[in-house]
């Protein structure tokens, strides 16, 4: 265990230092690719969606030659950490209990709202059986409650548990879960919602000062032209800067 973690170290020590010498050639984008409309893998299997365009456009204010990579969810901390790519943009939202491993940028989305998606209009949400995604704020506000937490892998899973009856409900940002029931006339998508989280910026590693001052930059420039706002109203992701 010594060992993993020291070498953890060393690579994000050695990747932070490559940075700040200038030596860097390529910053690897790692995305999970699985959650619309924030990213997805297109017909062609390459990284979409809004965030594919926003980490494009990011890369070039910053002037950074970026590479795409996908990383399952469960894992997209400790990979960043351990040095398989260097920053995290997967629709990740910031909070307190993720500051505390890795850094964040400013927020380039405000906190998205949360939606339940049922089967009925009935669904027990106070202390019925809810589906959500591991390791997200869902998952978190769902466990310090009383209804019943069942986690799963991916967010296709959460919508499957739905179907098949394994829950009552799925709660998930309301951008992920609107598509999904305009899409499917046996799903429901509920009135009530949950403001959860910071909104979502880059996830990066603490020793990356300055890779994380250069993107703070380029999402302020994009908040201050209102070319954020645009890229948020094509995605239709609630919330204007």
């Amino acid at each position: 265990m010594k060992t993993l973690i020291l070498t953890s170290a060393v690579l994000a020590l050695t990747a932070g230092m490559a940075l700040a010498d200038g030596h860097a050639k390529t910053i690897r984008m790692g995305t999970e690719g699985a959650y619309p409309p924030y990213n997805f893998l297109n017909d062609a299997g390459e990284v979409a969606g809004f965030e594919r365009e926003l980490g494009d456009e990011l890369c070039a204010r910053a002037e950074l030659t970026c590479q795409w990579v996908t990383n399952e969810w469960d894992s997209i901390i400790p990979n960043l950490v351990s040095g398989n790519y260097d920053v995290i943009i997967a629709g990740m939202s910031i909070t307190d209990e993720r500051d505390e491993v890795i850094d964040f940028t400013q927020n380039y989305t405000l906190p998205d709202p949360s939606g339940y998606i049922a089967m009925s209009e009935d669904a027990d949400l106070k202390s019925g059986i809810l589906a959500a995604q591991t390791n997200t704020i869902q998952a978190a506000f769902i466990a310090e409650g009383s209804a019943t937490l069942v986690e799963f892998a991916t967010p296709e899973e959460t919508i499957a548990a739905v179907k098949n009856g394994e829950a009552d409900a799925v709660l998930a940002d309301k951008a992920f879960l609107t598509p999904i029931a305009d899409a499917d006339a046996d799903l429901i998508m509920l009135e009530q919602e949950e403001l959860l989280g910071g909104g979502i910026g880059l996830g990066l590693r603490e020793s990356d000062t300055e890779l994380k001052e250069k993107f703070n930059a380029a999402i302020a420039s994009m908040k201050e032209d209102g070319s954020l706002n645009e890229l948020l109203a094509k995605w239709e992701i609630s919330g204007q800067f």
